[in-house]
């Protein structure tokens, strides 16, 4: 008769089965789906492809404390040489701040523009034909691009006023050129500005920003920047983007075609890390706004994910500042390009020659 132990049995070892090798595999997935997308950033997503104009009329350059600069200009006074001001001032537009912007973002802007008088569309600095060298991004860099081609428009048109318009974050900029060089300026038109969020006010020390170096870092690290910034700019990120800025799936086709071209150029990264790090955006714009004596029209949507304007109340009480809500997302003059052209028509023949000495706080 067999006796059996009392001793408690050591327990058998344990076997990696399917379920152990199963989890080994996914917890391998995310490492090799980065390692995948960065080899394929690297040899399949071409970055060099041939980008079109995005305005008709002439393309010109120039160079200027900004760096090389691009622009469109077309209209009925459109010269080299300097000619004498018509009955309404040359306009100048400027686009927004994003992943992928480039002057198309005004297109509408400037097609109803170009009839009347003589328009200009600038590329800002890291965006469209203008310079996208690895440099710093700032508000200064941006501001001081607009400054440059104000001085352009001026050399051929004479040393009259100029209107203009700016898009988003580019209304920041421009706001800011209008503080520092009011003279040159008759009135400035801000179409889904930022900086007049709930989040505010943005009273923080002259010239600071809302950047943060880490995060900076992070996205800018050599090893995967570019694969970052390959992986916002697919097409269809490109739609879900656009999406969330109309606040609807209608968005404009030709803009999206356009912004994932202008996004697959050398160099398409590099203000936009800036931009999402938060350098772009100045930590003193409510003072800028405060600042601004010349009439100032506002346009914004109601849709979408740009619809934050709690300060706004605020700065449409001052006597120099015109609001006008259209029932669009945050291109307006995209959806409803007719009643936008209408709006701003109206606003510049109603508020000429306004100048306020000292708006109301």
């Amino acid at each position: 008769m067999r006796m059996t132990s009392m001793l408690p049995r050591r327990p058998a070892p344990i076997r990696r089965g399917s379920g152990g090798r199963l989890a080994l595999g996914l917890a391998a997935l995310p490492a090799a789906a980065a390692l995948g997308w960065l080899a394929c950033s690297t040899f399949l997503i071409p970055n060099r492809m041939r980008l079109p104009p995005a305005l008709p009329g002439d393309q010109r350059d120039m160079d200027s404390v900004a760096g090389r600069l691009s622009y469109y200009t077309a209209g009925p006074a459109v010269t080299t040489a300097p000619v004498a001001e018509a009955s309404l001032p040359p306009l100048l537009l400027i686009h927004s701040v994003n992943a992928a912007a480039s002057a198309y973002e005004v297109r509408p802007l400037y097609e109803a523009a170009r009839a009347k008088r003589t328009v200009y569309a600038l590329d800002l600095p890291g965006f469209g034909f203008s310079e996208r060298s690895r440099r710093e991004y700032t508000p200064r860099l941006m501001t001081d691009a607009i400054h440059a081609m104000v001085e352009e428009i001026r050399r051929v048109h004479g040393e009259g006023p100029i209107d203009a318009i700016a898009l988003s974050l580019g209304a920041e900029f421009l706001a800011r050129a209008a503080v520092e060089a009011p003279d040159t300026f008759r009135s400035i038109a801000l179409v889904s500005p930022t900086g007049l969020d709930s989040r505010g006010p943005y009273d923080g020390p002259p010239g600071s920003t809302r950047g943060k170096s880490a995060l900076y870092g992070a996205f800018s690290f050599p090893v995967w920047g570019r694969a970052v910034f390959d992986l916002l700019n697919t097409r269809p990120s490109a739609r879900y983007f656009l999406e969330k800025a109309w606040g609807s799936k209608n968005i404009d086709e030709g803009l999206r075609d356009y912004d994932y071209v202008t996004a697959h150029q050398p160099g398409a990264e590099h203000a936009p890390f800036y931009f999402v790090s938060g350098f772009l955006f100045s930590r003193d714009i409510t003072r800028v706004y405060r600042q601004l004596r010349l009439p100032v029209l506002v346009i914004r949507g109601i849709r979408g994910d740009f619809t934050d304007y709690g300060q706004l109340d605020m700065m449409a009480a001052r006597p120099n500042w015109t609001v006008r809500v259209f029932p669009t997302g945050a291109f307006p003059h995209f959806e409803v390009p007719d009643e936008v052209d209408r709006a701003y028509d109206s606003f510049v023949a109603g508020s000429m020659p306004v100048r306020f000495a000292d708006p109301v706080d």
